[in-house]
């Protein structure tokens, strides 16, 4: 870790000097294994390797179904049943491809709000969080496209309202739409783009996870207090830090240990739970399901979406200020991308001095409304698109914008902030007690 002093790995057998010296590959491993971390990390700090676990599962189970499905409108739902009735445990793959997803998203919204609560995107760490946010938009990218691919009737029809979406950007959404789907409307050429997309884009997921990890291990890690490991000799550096071997290491695979539990069960007993039933029914072009929904990790987004009609003020002004350029559709999808895109931002809309939220008494309210606000906002994702719940959608979304673009901007400046411990030693202390550290006699 760049700027924080410990021991480096040493290579002291000839054939180690020999493989050091040529591809310090055992250098690395050590390095990353050893590195120092903050010794007060609580157990949200567990998402990152729920999230390495469920990106080698999607990778891993994905490339067993390929070898057994066929990427052809007359062919998918037929080879996605031979998958799962002839196959040998074809049937447990799928679930387990089907419900890693789930539980990829799970873990991956616990590590995004872990990060807005403790200010993991304030300096130095704004390249870490950005990339964080990149990753999140192509793992969004990927699940979608694999939703495509069974080819059901949820598949056909979620296809064709997302990618319907792209049209409605002024002058150029019919031609990317049209070069999206490889035609008019969703068809066979949208199947094999969406599978082939489906395949390659986990390999680019797991190159900027590389990358984010390279950042962290760059600046360092974050932690609870949001206080910076002491970097002005290794022996205060020491009692702020651990090696990340064996105490987190272990900490972490005791706690994927657990969450594993839960999901095997849930792929063993009830593995089509967080599915959607219409999608067992072969893709129709002629037969519109009555209330189309996307899987449950879209459905805040989704609604953000449908939360803005004609009927709103927003859009009537942006559309009268844009000649009619700005209508309903667009504004939706301008929202629903926005959406992400703020979050992107907070290191930039956070003016707060201070970085962790447990320093901060009006922050941690609003914080606990924008979680609420979330889990309302999937929720109404999936109701019909109709009255009370346009309305509730309505003030869910603007709160989440009103959250990053001006609840956060003005808490810094108006919030009187708590009493923050010195040193990461110091809070330990406080809540673990403090170690006895002098040798018997």
């Amino acid at each position: 870790m760049a700027g924080i002093p410990h021991d480096h790995y040493e290579p002291k057998s000839s054939g180690e000097k020999w493989l050091h010296s040529r591809l310090p590959i055992v250098g690395l491993l050590y390095d990353t294994l050893m590195i120092p971390t903050p010794k007060n990390l609580n157990w949200m700090w567990i998402w990152g390797i729920i999230l390495t676990f469920c990106l080698a599962l999607q990778i891993i189970t994905g490339i067993v179904l390929v070898m057994h499905y066929t990427p052809h409108v007359d062919l998918a739902f037929a080879s996605i049943e031979h998958i799962m009735r002839n196959v040998n445990g074809g049937h447990f793959i799928r679930y387990l491809h089907m419900n890693g997803a789930s539980l990829f998203f799970i873990a991956v919204y616990a590590h995004i709000f872990r990060g807005l609560y403790y200010g993991s995107y304030k300096a130095p760490r704004e390249i870490t969080w950005v990339i964080g946010m990149l990753i999140y938009l192509l793992m969004m990218g990927t699940a979608f496209m694999g939703y495509v691919l069974p080819w059901g009737q949820m598949s056909f029809w979620g296809a064709t309202v997302i990618t319907g979406l792209f049209g409605a950007i002024p002058f150029i959404g019919e031609p990317i739409q049209t070069w999206l789907l490889g035609g008019p409307a969703v068809d066979n050429a949208t199947l094999n783009r969406f599978f082939s997309l489906h395949y390659l884009l986990p390999f680019l997921i797991a190159g900027l996870v590389i990358v984010h990890i390279w950042a962290f291990h760059t600046t360092g890690n974050n932690n609870p207090t949001g206080v910076e490991v002491r970097r002005t000799s290794k022996a205060e550096a020491e009692k702020d830090t651990l090696p990340f071997w064996p105490y987190f290491v272990i900490k972490d695979l005791f706690a994927l240990a657990v969450i594993l539990c839960v999901f095997f069960a849930i792929v063993g007993f009830m593995p089509n739970y967080l599915g959607h039933p219409d999608n067992y029914i072969e893709a129709n072009p002629l037969a519109t399901p009555a209330h189309i929904v996307p899987e449950w990790y879209f459905l805040p987004f989704y609604a953000i979406l449908r939360a803005f009609t004609a009927d709103v003020w927003a859009v009537q002004l942006a559309s009268f200020v844009t000649g009619g350029i700005v209508d309903a559709k667009f504004f939706g999808v301008l929202a629903m991308f926005g959406a992400i895109a703020v979050m992107a931002l907070a290191p930039w809309l956070d003016t707060s001095s201070v970085r962790s939220g447990r320093y901060r008494p009006m922050f941690k309210w609003w914080f606990l409304l924008l979680v609420i606000d979330f889990f309302a906002l999937m929720w109404l994702g999936a109701m019909p698109a109709e009255e009370p719940y346009a309305s509730f959608s309505l003030i869910a979304s603007t709160y989440w914008f009103l959250y990053f673009l001006v609840i956060l901007p003005l808490l810094g400046v108006i919030e009187k902030p708590l009493k923050q411990p010195e040193t990461i030693e110091e809070d330990f202390d406080a809540h673990y007690g403090k170690s006895d550290t002098t040798p018997a006699e």
